[in-house]
């Protein structure tokens, strides 16, 4: 076991995205032909699942399965199924559709190369998950493409929400909200920046805080009565969860 204390972070936000999964599913749960609350409540579920790992990592030591979990659920998958949820709120719904049939389908094909590919276990740390050991290093090229996927819809998403809703009379909790949940999807980014790095530390704090801050920014939009600027959620007549929730 790690003498670390900031390893130890990741039990916290493990604890904290199985909370927020729970609160994302109750609102699915009353409104559940709205697939942007479904992509969300998936994302979040896999966020805490990537966080899991690297908890186990840090109690219990390197193992190969929790190894490859981790990086299907946290370095591969990213931000791609909340970034999926904007999408359904941003284009026309087969256009969406026909989006997360084409990343689901690039996941599992490389998820399908992340578990054939053999391990260099001498390059193996014992607290520390790192891509690193992968004896098929092209492997790690899948990642950028999912990474550009959430940045270009999940970060781009919120905060063209977030400059929409600034022309909205009283919509200011709509605009904090979409900023939060912007900074907090950009975060892990960085932090995983410096894992590269070999400070780990870092994507800990950068995990917890990230999320924190996705939920401040859903807070922050539930005690907002302004209309949507989507549709897709004006037509919903359930509490739902997205970078624009009503």
């Amino acid at each position: 076991m790690s003498t670390n204390l900031l390893h130890y972070l990741p039990i916290a936000s493990t604890i904290v995205a199985a909370a927020f999964a729970y609160v994302l599913y109750r609102h699915w749960q009353k409104n559940t032909s709205a697939r942007y609350v479904m992509w969300w409540m998936i994302g979040i579920g896999l966020y805490g699942l990537g966080t899991l790992t690297e908890a186990l990592t840090t109690l219990f030591g390197w193992n190969e399965p929790v190894f490859r979990t981790w990086y299907v659920a946290g370095a591969l998958l990213g931000g791609a199924p909340l970034a999926q949820g904007t999408v359904y709120l941003l284009l026309k719904r087969k256009t969406a559709d026909r989006l997360a049939v084409a990343i689901v389908t690039y996941i599992a094909m490389a998820s399908a190369f992340v578990i054939a590919t053999p391990l260099e276990l001498d390059l193996v740390e014992t607290n520390r998950l790192s891509g690193e050991v992968m004896a098929w290093q092209w492997v790690r090229l899948f990642s950028p493409v999912v990474n550009l996927y959430a940045v270009v819809f999940l970060i781009g998403g919120a905060f063209w929400s977030a400059w929409k809703y600034r022309k909205t009379s009283g919509a200011r909790s709509r605009v904090v909200g979409n900023v939060l949940i912007a900074v907090g999807a950009i975060l892990p980014g960085i932090g995983g920046g410096f894992a590269r790095a070999g400070t780990v530390e870092v994507l800990y704090v950068a995990e917890l805080l990230g999320l924190a801050l996705i939920w401040a920014g859903y807070r922050q939009m539930t005690v907002d009565r302004a209309e949507s600027i989507h549709e897709v959620q004006r037509m919903s007549t359930a509490p739902t969860f997205s970078t624009t929730t009503t």
